[in-house]
């Protein structure tokens, strides 16, 4: 909702000079003073948007009543302060009302020393704007780069129109106490000293007010809208160069991150646990300047992914949703299962051995089929190795060779014996990666020993190598 010119009573408004009881001195003004300048900064961790609101008022010399209207916003009436940008030694802020008959509205009393104009800042907190990320990656049609476009889009439910904005948006979580406090130029260090000795409350209210009056300067506008990105404390905030009008009840999409033959890396891989009982294949990158990126963290979003098919169209291969990714963090997109690579597990062989036998309650004798060794009928079995042999046979009918990554959990006391430098990602679970060449079909062999019953000492997997050939 754009603000008029004259007080509208469904609009957030500022009216100089209203006249008052006992301010006879006033001028009464029946234009509502332009906007300056206008600057927000959108959280979505907590859906909370911090305003700074300039105007250049006329004031004269005496009491000047100043009314504060958020009718039909969701402005934290508590969160609202003004300042005095320009002539403060010549102007003071005499009180604030909040009168009980107008439940959304203020008034704020201000002594003028002189006859002139300067320029004010309000700023408050409100809900209701909010932003998201998306992402467009395409890779090249041998599938060695990918051009990576990111996008955010603005959605402002706040009942107010912001017209030639200065939008941040900040990405990370943090809590809301820290982020007010770097705001502030408050180090959080001494803020959390100051929590320990009991005066939490206290001192967030006056951090607070010290980030609403700490100055936004002046934004150059640029000829090209980029995203400026700067690091502050454990999160980001991203710079929007230029102004944008953000109509209330409506949604803008700006470009946030444009990267071009960003490096790709292709993997196959076996991974229960997250992408279900399947061999799926992934795009690999990484949020870093080796590739191309790592300017910033890349917030919570939607990434969709295509592949230049090589008749000058696009073959779409995923969308899906990813978190956010700190600079340095790698980037897993997943493709999904490939119908040109079949994978299979195989149990080739299964023996037993080491058995334990438990007769008359005491008496343990280990059966290993040596002569002589005589054992009761009524003797218990209590423990035994079971020996299995396994081939993981991978069929490749793609016109490239692949990289495979399986990794199975063995609960249990496991060894697990192999050539494939295996190497434990947890302490049941075994990770090992090998190639595939072009149309050939492989087998990745290996040999588990499960130590049951009294043979069973601990609850991990152990790493052996051992020759399977044989």
């Amino acid at each position: 909702m754009h603000l008029k010119s004259t007080l509208l009573p469904a609009v957030l408004a500022i009216v100089l000079n209203l006249p008052l009881i006992g301010m006879g001195r006033n001028v009464d003004l029946s234009t509502v003073p332009k906007r300056n300048s206008v600057e927000l900064t959108i959280y979505n961790s907590e859906d909370i948007t911090l305003v700074r609101d300039t105007r250049l008022v006329t004031f004269k010399k005496g009491a000047n009543p100043l009314q504060f209207s958020w009718v039909n916003t969701l402005i934290d009436p508590t969160s609202v302060q003004l300042r005095f940008l320009t002539h403060p030694e010549k102007l003071e802020l005499l009180d604030t009302t909040f009168p009980h008959d107008k439940p959304q509205m203020l008034y704020w009393n201000v002594q003028s020393d002189f006859d002139g104009e300067a320029k004010i800042e309000i700023t408050y907190f409100t809900s209701g704007i909010t932003w998201s990320a998306d992402y467009t990656a395409v890779a090249d049609k041998n599938e060695k780069e990918l051009s990576v476009d990111g996008f955010v889009r603005i959605t402002n439910n706040s009942g107010e129109e912001y017209e030639d904005a200065h939008v941040r948006l900040v990405v990370g979580t943090i809590n809301l106490v820290e982020k007010i406090a770097q705001l502030a130029g408050i180090p959080v260090a001494q803020l959390k000293e100051l929590e320990h000795e009991g005066v939490t409350l206290k001192y967030k209210h006056e951090v607070l007010k010290k980030a609403m009056t700490k100055s936004r300067g002046d934004s150059p506008e640029a000829e090209e809208k980029q995203i400026v990105k700067e690091g502050l404390s454990e999160y980001f905030i991203f710079s929007i160069d230029g102004t944008e009008t953000i109509p209330n009840g409506w949604s803008k999409r700006m470009r946030s991150l444009q990267a071009s033959a960003v490096p790709l890396k292709i993997q196959y891989r076996y991974r229960p646990q997250e992408y279900g009982d399947q061999l799926v294949r992934m795009y690999l990158l990484a949020n870093n300047k080796i590739s191309k990126l790592g300017g910033s963290p890349l917030p919570d979003g939607v990434a969709r992914v295509f592949r230049d098919n090589g008749r000058g169209g696009l073959s779409f291969l995923t969308a899906q949703n990813i978190k956010y990714i700190p600079i340095g963090d790698k980037i897993e997109l997943n493709l999904g299962k490939d119908p040109n690579v079949l994978f299979e597990l195989i149990k080739l062989n299964v023996t037993r051995d080491d058995i334990w036998l438990q007769q008359n309650g005491v008496n343990i004798f280990r059966q290993v089929g040596q002569p002589g060794v005589r054992i009761d009928v009524n003797a218990t079995v209590v423990g035994w190795d079971d020996h299995e042999q396994y081939a993981q046979r991978i069929r490749n009918y793609t016109a490239n060779p692949i990289e495979v990554e399986i990794r199975r959990s063995f609960p249990g006391h496991v060894v697990f014996r192999s050539q494939l430098k295996p190497i434990l990602h947890d302490f049941q679970t075994v990770q090992f990666t090998a190639p595939v060449e072009a149309g050939k079909t492989t087998d990745l062999r290996f040999d588990i020993v499960r130590h049951q019953g009294h043979n069973a000492r601990q609850n991990n997997v152990t790493l052996e190598a051992a020759d399977l050939a044989k």
